[in-house]
């Protein structure tokens, strides 16, 4: 994207109506948690992404989300916390798109939308659903004071899209909100509103954690099934030797040694997907004694992978890798990363995040990379 783009995530809410003791954020759905969701959908549209954590789970929220992300302390008020990750994201980012981890399912394409929208000219977007229900407004005392014209009404999602200046200025103020085009309404800015979409419903209680997961799983006769993979390649001593990493070549940094091209990333997902589908490892299918895959690229596999797994009865729902290395900085790229995998798997959802060892181990020595990917397939 020609414009940057930061996103924040309000991830400092409770889970008591979910039934949970800890933050709504780190309730599991499925295979991951609501800010993972959330989080890899921005991931494709956002250069930088910042989440807000409640106090005391900071580590947390890092732990789980790598370095692909910014994590920061929340506020009291929900409207301190996005005040405060407005101070974290630097001028150079044009656009903010704010989204809540509760609505964890809201795809990317609705992301896109929004930052369409600003691109021509926009300073403030959110999108939004008609409203199908009489909506009645009460008093104090629950006697009926008003009745709205259903037409005019919009049910409000996110995530939303600002003007960075736009949305600063209306966050001047002391005031709480819990829908930022409020605040942006006040200082008079025009907001747009576009076409929202069912999945991006709020999870509040746990019949919206059984709504999403019928949205992500519509037919409960499919099989779910879930993998795990694993890749390290140490570095080349031969300094001409490329570093192909994520699908994508890194100018400047020496390769790792490796039959193939040595691309970690791409390989810890073959391994994850061919778990998920019983079919054996990297290794039985793309063996080292097959001059076939002397230097395949990552992208190779990954779509030599895909076919055995549609082959054998089942789609990709997602598959998700971590990278740990020291070097080279993946935050930059991971928008390519995940264009150039997901390209690979023919549009699969992806994301990717890195991290780093803190100097423990061959990674942390900085003698090589290693990366652990996991897939989630369903039965087609």
């Amino acid at each position: 994207m020609i414009k940057k783009t930061a996103a924040i995530i309000a991830g400092a809410g409770s889970g008591h109506r979910l039934g949970a003791d800890l933050p709504k954020a780190l309730v599991k759905l499925l295979d991951k948690t609501l800010v993972e969701h959330a989080v890899n959908a921005l991931a494709p549209v956002a250069q930088l992404i910042v989440v807000t954590a409640p106090a005391g789970f900071e580590d947390q929220f890092k732990k789980l989300l790598g370095d692909q992300v910014t994590v920061i302390t929340g506020g009291v008020l929900r409207s301190d916390s996005i005040r405060i990750a407005l101070a974290a994201i630097g001028n150079e980012y044009e656009f903010v798109l704010v989204h809540d981890a509760a609505r964890a399912i809201a795809s990317t394409q609705l992301a896109r939308d929004v930052v369409a929208q600003l691109e021509k000219g926009e300073q403030a977007v959110i999108p939004a659903l008609e409203v199908v229900d009489t909506i009645k407004e009460v008093d104090a005392n629950a006697y009926v004071r008003n009745t709205p014209e259903r037409a005019n009404l919009r049910a409000v999602q996110t995530p939303q899209g600002f003007s960075k200046s736009v949305l600063a200025h209306a966050h001047q103020s002391a005031e709480d909100a819990t829908d930022d085009a409020a605040l942006v309404e006040a200082i008079g800015v025009k907001v747009k509103v576009i076409a929202g979409e069912e999945r991006a419903l709020k999870i509040t209680n746990k019949s919206d954690l059984a709504r999403a997961i019928a949205i992500l799983l519509p037919d409960k006769q499919k099989q779910v099934r879930v993998g795990i993979g694993t890749d390290a390649h140490a570095f080349s001593k031969d300094p001409a030797r490329k570093l192909w990493l994520a699908g994508l070549l890194w100018d400047g940094q020496v390769g790792v040694d490796g039959h193939s091209d040595g691309d970690v990333a791409a390989h810890a997902i073959c391994d994850a997907l061919l778990a998920a589908a019983n079919l054996g490892d990297l290794g039985s299918n793309f063996g080292v004694s097959d001059p076939k895959y002397s230097g395949a690229s990552g992208a190779t596999l990954l779509a030599e992978t895909l076919v055995k797994v549609n082959t054998a009865g089942f789609v990709i729902e997602n598959v998700a890798v971590q990278i740990v290395a020291n070097k080279p900085k993946i935050g930059t790229r991971r928008a390519e990363a995940i264009a150039a995998i997901s390209a690979a798997l023919n549009g699969a959802q992806v994301s990717v995040s890195a991290t780093s060892t803190d100097g423990l181990g061959f990674t942390g020595e900085g003698k090589g990379l290693s990366a652990i990917a996991t897939a989630l397939i369903i039965s087609a």
